[in-house]
């Protein structure tokens, strides 16, 4: 897979934009923009994002793999785990690859006393199903405790974060709107 630092260089070189242009478009720093370019430093989602929309490309644009055929169905063997900038869950993609897709399936674990630091909002729509164990969703500071089999669905612009107060890992499913990964 084409590295992200490179796909983002290339498309602002595309857009015939200057590393200032596309700084204050952002609103990132233009040193980090210049780091992240090199691959000297990781992104973070927001930052993603972001940068993603001032290129005009959906963040999914950044985890492709060039391919021209559709491919509907993803086998258990075919499905790849990964983490995002040293945060402790771990994500599974479900989604098959085809144009234009909008929904993100996934497959989260969330270990135990797991605790994210910061909340996030952005446009789009998120709804999980937690499959094993205990999470506690924070939707604007109002806390909703879901066992196994509980769903909860919201607009992602509500300020929303998560924790595992559990010794357990808890696994989810969730999809979410736009595709982000």
């Amino acid at each position: 897979m084409e590295e992200i630092h490179t796909k983002i260089k290339s498309l602002r070189l595309q857009k015939e934009l200057t590393l200032k242009e596309l700084s204050e478009v952002t609103g990132l720093s233009l040193s980090f923009l210049s780091q992240i370019e090199r691959g000297a430093s990781s992104l973070s989602i927001t930052s993603l994002k972001k940068l993603a929309e001032a290129l005009d490309v959906s963040m999914i644009y950044f985890f492709e793999e060039e391919k021209s055929e559709q491919n509907f169905l993803l086998r258990t063997d075919e499905q790849k785990d990964f983490k995002m900038n040293g945060a402790e869950q771990i994500y599974r993609r479900l989604a098959g690859t085809f144009h234009d897709r909008k929904l993100e399936p996934l497959k989260v674990t969330l270990p135990p006393g797991l605790k994210e630091e910061h909340s996030y909002s952005h446009a789009g729509e998120e709804f999980y199903y937690v499959l094993k164990g205990e999470v506690v969703f924070h939707l604007n500071e109002v806390q909703h405790h879901l066992r196994e089999g509980d769903t909860i669905h919201f607009p992602s612009e509500l300020l929303h974060t998560w924790e595992n107060l559990t010794d357990e890992e808890t696994i989810i499913l969730t999809v979410t709107t736009p595709v982000i990964f």
